[in-house]
């Protein structure tokens, strides 16, 4: 089934339960979809990779949203916001933990002999193809950063 049909299948469950905060999430979903499929031209497929990137960036938009939202002490809007990604991560593969991108992080070192901070680069590009969708590109930077210093 594709993205684009499990987020409508949501968003009609969403309307029937009344979920305001999950259906302003899907409804997201879905018009970065459509902007998506016309930007690639008369409402092409998007691919798997493209889904990912696209559900990521707007997860990623919600928590810098509640991170200022909480800078700026308007705890109920930073809820909101963290609510909202939590809905769209439900969409995004299976996250890996810490402990797992940390051995596929040593396991890249180890494999291109990385040394210090001057093979991060490089380490980085290969770190973030392996675990594309699979954990956030923050992450994987602290993560190569104490691995290398």
């Amino acid at each position: 089934m594709s993205l684009q049909t499990e987020v409508m299948t949501a968003m009609k469950a969403a309307m029937k339960a009344k979920d305001q905060n999950a259906l302003a999430s899907l409804r997201a979903i879905k018009s970065a979809i459509l902007t998506a499929q016309t930007e690639s031209g008369a409402g092409a497929e998007l691919s798997e990779d493209q889904e990912i990137k696209m559900l990521q960036k707007l997860v990623k938009q919600r928590k810098d949203s509640a991170a200022i939202y909480q800078e700026q002490g308007r705890e109920e809007m930073a809820q909101e916001e963290l609510a909202q990604a939590k809905v769209i991560e439900q969409f995004l593969p299976e996250q890996l933990s810490q402990e797992e991108i940390e051995q596929v992080v040593a396991a890249i070192i180890e494999k291109t002999g990385a040394s210090g901070m001057q093979d991060m680069g490089k380490v980085m590009g290969l770190a973030s193809q392996e675990l594309a969708g699979k954990a956030d590109g923050k992450t994987i930077s602290t993560i190569v950063k104490s691995k290398l210093a």
